[in-house]
């Protein structure tokens, strides 16, 4: 296996991507190539002490940066460490490919280089992200804000089979985003998809308000990419109040330091259960080969955890359980 790394993508490249793929490459055993600026890279594993033969470095020049026009960029910036990857990836020169790297322009670089597998409409951001009792997927996270009823449904399949065959999850829960319960409520495009959920051979529940999602009522969360966008960095925003809300009451005063030290444990289960490293990158899902869109401001903790996806994802050959199932359903 070949993990193909864009390492000059996102807010902490190359520093922290290397170390997380020397993390990654040690614990895992797997063949990573960086792909960036090649002398910055090899600089960056001699600082890590890195000295094993799991990492090679595929030299790129260019960077396409956070304020690039996504479809300009991949057009003309032939030689940037995304493009030169994605090309790797459309070649069989790798199996996989993660960048933390311009979102936008990831997505159309997979959607034109690497391609849709066949039948897939649009490829979607699916993030996981925590919950009450553990984690969800939502599809799509941004990657298309106007959503018809035949997308939602391919997007509810992809990610039904995205929880089953990477999360173990038997038969996920998967439910549509609405502002209500009744099958009435709602636009034309999430009514007329939640008739196409009913009649899909998935386990379809229904409805799901935004009060619920944090509470794990659904396994795989479905909407357009405009809704889904909101809900992720309303749900960050979220995190980081509860985070600092937690720690100005816990460690203000004696008091409350001794408090904290009784409660430590469950503090730090907690505080692991909401840290987006834990849990990786954004699959890019509908594309022939794997693609995993990783945070931008990714550390090299989440950077390893993403390695640790991709692995996964192609262990599993996620991209032909799509391929086999999306027409079928």
């Amino acid at each position: 296996m070949n993990i193909i790394i864009d390492a000059m993508g996102g807010d902490n490249a190359p520093a922290e991507i290397v170390k997380g793929c020397v993390m990654a490459a040690e614990d895992f055993g797997e063949k990573i190539t960086l792909v960036g600026r090649g002398a910055l890279i090899k600089s960056e594993l001699e600082s890590c002490g890195y000295s094993g033969d799991k990492i090679v470095v595929e030299n790129a020049d260019e960077v396409i940066s956070g304020d690039d026009e996504p479809t300009a960029a991949i057009r003309k910036k032939k030689n940037s460490s995304l493009r030169v990857g994605l090309e790797m990836l459309h070649k069989d020169m790798g199996d996989v490919l993660v960048s933390a790297g311009n979102t936008g322009a990831l997505i159309t670089g997979a959607t034109l280089i690497v391609k849709r597998i066949k039948g897939v409409r649009r490829v979607a951001l699916a993030p996981l992200m925590p919950c009450e009792n553990g984690c969800f997927l939502m599809v799509d996270g941004g990657a298309n804000t106007e959503c018809s009823p035949a997308f939602l449904k391919q997007f509810a399949i992809m990610g039904s089979i995205y929880m089953e065959k990477i999360m173990k999850i038997s038969r996920p829960r998967v439910a549509l985003v609405n502002i209500g319960s009744e099958d009435e409520k709602g636009t034309e495009s999430v009514i007329e998809a939640g008739k196409l959920l009913k009649e899909t051979p998935i386990n379809y529940t229904g409805y799901i308000e935004g009060r619920d999602i944090p509470l794990g009522r659904a396994d795989v969360v479905v909407c357009d990419g405009f809704t889904g966008n909101v809900v992720l960095k309303f749900m960050e925003g979220m995190g980081i109040f509860i985070k600092n809300a937690l720690k100005s009451l816990l460690f203000d005063g004696a008091r409350s330091k001794m408090a904290a030290l009784m409660v430590r444990d469950k503090a730090k289960a907690f505080a692991k259960q909401m840290d987006y490293t834990e849990y990786g990158g954004a699959p890019i899902l509908g594309c022939a080969k794997p693609v995993i869109k990783a945070h931008g401001s990714s550390n090299a903790k989440a950077f390893y955890h993403a390695v640790r996806q991709a692995i996964d994802m192609v262990n599993n050959n996620l991209a032909g359980a799509i391929a086999e199932n999306i027409n079928s359903y």
